[in-house]
């Protein structure tokens, strides 16, 4: 009986993707996701509704869709910043 050492067989998923030139894509896609999931918690755990939580951003309710619809990238920064502070929330960018 052989043995097989254990470790990596064939590419990372990364290195998939980017063979594929989707890496950026999905990346902006999973960060996005990410985004709506935690504001879409804490509007759950404040019991807030989207008009509720527009009217506290101080933007229409369609605007809100957007920033939840994960796959609109399109988000500015001043509005993750609003919905942020609307949830008593900061927001945090860093270069990595």
């Amino acid at each position: 009986m052989t043995h097989r050492k254990k470790g990596k067989v064939g590419s990372s998923f990364d290195g998939v993707l980017a063979e594929q030139g989707i890496l950026e894509e999905c990346e902006e896609q999973a960060i996005k996701q990410i985004l709506a999931d935690q504001i879409k918690a804490a509007m759950e755990r404040e019991r807030l509704t989207k008009a509720a939580m527009a009217i506290r951003m101080q933007t229409s309710r369609r605007a809100l869709d957007r920033l939840l619809d994960p796959g609109n990238t399109s988000v500015t920064l001043h509005t993750l910043q609003r919905a942020a502070a609307a949830i008593g929330r900061q927001l945090r960018l860093e270069l990595v």
